[in-house]
């Protein structure tokens, strides 16, 4: 059965490649690279945009009169975050079984975690890509980075630009849309991945379902220790002056 499983499997990551050697590598196109260094670069300045720190620009100054800065409206922030971006997207995978941009993306792709699956069960799987590569940057992916490396000293100016005066508006629009794709093709930056493997923002909504889970529990917690703080029915109705009718069968804290 197993197997079986294999053959299918290999059978239908052919046919995902396409079947010919030209189909096999298709390389990124400008709106592809734009859009990944475009979410990259979002991503970066949120993370980075959460720090308090203040710079003495003092430093350096024989007349000692500069002043401080944040460091999220400093220089160094965009010049650590311009200088690292395109080492991030060799973070990514080639999905083959997607369509459009979407094939770009973090985690193992399905057919390569479902081949994996099946070694470690001890099912022999043939491929013309040795096992030990598997897991190697693909050359679609390495392309990804070396366009990502000219366009960022293309567009670097552009990149400051928003960063010093546009950052309201929109990374995608601002640079790709505006300027880097300007008259050309731009239906990449519109399509969204909806699947659960791979995609960033489902892994996020798993985190926050995660944490919403955890709040729920503690006040499940909560309610149950304040229900066994009450006092007993008899005690409540005694305190008040009131005689109790006839005893509970179950307690308060039972019908919530």
């Amino acid at each position: 059965m197993a197997a079986a499983a294999a053959l299918l499997l290999l059978a239908a990551a052919a046919a995902l490649a396409g079947g010919d050697d030209s189909d096999w590598v298709r390389l990124p196109s400008k709106c592809e690279v734009c859009k990944y260094v475009a979410v990259e670069l979002k991503s970066a300045f949120e993370e980075t945009g959460k720090t308090k720190e203040v710079i003495d620009t003092k430093y350096g100054f024989l007349d000692g009169k500069g002043s401080a800065v944040k460091y999220t409206q400093s220089d160094i922030r965009l010049i650590e975050v311009t200088e690292n971006i395109c080492k991030r997207l060799l973070d990514y995978n080639l999905h083959k079984e997607r369509s459009g941009s979407n094939r770009f993306a973090k985690g193992m792709s399905e057919t390569f975690e479902t081949l994996h699956n099946l070694v470690h069960k001890g099912v022999k799987v043939v491929m013309d890509i040795p096992y030990e590569l598997w897991n190697e940057t693909s050359a679609e992916v390495a392309d990804l980075k070396k366009q990502c490396d000219v366009l960022v000293e293309e567009y670097e100016d552009v990149i400051e630009d928003w960063y010093r005066h546009h950052q309201t508006e929109d990374l995608s629009q601002f640079l790709c849309a505006n300027h880097v794709l300007k008259g050309k093709d731009t239906s990449c930056l519109a399509e969204k991945w909806t699947g659960k493997k791979g995609d960033l923002a489902s892994v996020g909504e798993k985190q926050s379902k995660k944490k919403s889970g955890k709040k729920k529990k503690k006040v499940r917690k909560d309610e149950s220790e304040g229900a066994a703080g009450l006092p007993a029915a008899g005690e409540a109705l005694e305190e008040s002056g009131v005689q109790e009718e006839a005893p509970l069968t179950h307690s308060p804290a039972d019908e919530l």
